[in-house]
């Protein structure tokens, strides 16, 4: 079975960065959460013509947040990827949409942290109505909820969500992108 049917593979390989984000190595995947080594990742927040936030439920078959609450699409940069290329990429896997990079704004670049799971993170929005077709290995099940109503929700249920999702929904810039109050 592949790392595309299980969710992840510890033998992918990431790029390791120091605090400012620059790389200085490459490591497993399973090495780099073993050890909490800084690494990158992309979010996207996609938000309907009507809209309504995508809400991504991950898969059950995920090391990290199983079947939590999560950001439209998230996913690690591979080694050698810029971000990106990263969040085209994962946006086709993940949701089977093929936006091109243009279609996504970046909103937000977050610094590591320990919620964000030792990664700095860009954030991207994708507006738009796209048809979905959802990679069972990534992700459980899509919902869809208005930003105000997310944020409503994960302030009075917050264990239902994975940790990146609450600490990017809490920065200025993406709250703003939302049309949400910074």
């Amino acid at each position: 079975m592949s790392h595309r049917e299980v969710g992840q593979s510890p033998d992918e390989i990431f790029d390791v960065v120091d605090e400012h984000d620059a790389v200085i190595g490459r490591e497993f995947r399973r090495e780099i959460h073993r050890r909490g080594l800084r690494h990158r990742a992309i979010h996207v927040f996609w938000l309907r013509g009507d809209g309504r936030l995508c809400l991504q439920r991950r898969s059950y078959a995920k090391d990290k947040a199983p079947g939590l609450l999560s950001t439209s699409c998230a996913g690690h940069v591979d080694a050698g990827e810029d971000y990106p290329t990263a969040a085209v990429r994962e946006l086709r896997e993940e949701l089977g949409i093929a936006a091109p990079a243009a279609a996504l704004a970046e909103v937000d670049y977050a610094p590591c942290h320990p919620a964000l799971g030792d990664e700095f993170v860009r954030s991207y929005l994708l507006r738009g109505d796209f048809a979905v077709t959802l990679a069972a290995f990534e992700v459980d099940s899509v919902l869809w909820r208005t930003p105000a109503e997310t944020a409503a929700w994960l302030a009075a249920e917050p264990e239902l969500f994975a940790s990146p999702l609450g600490h990017l929904l809490a920065r200025d810039a993406i709250r703003r992108s939302l049309g949400l109050p910074a």
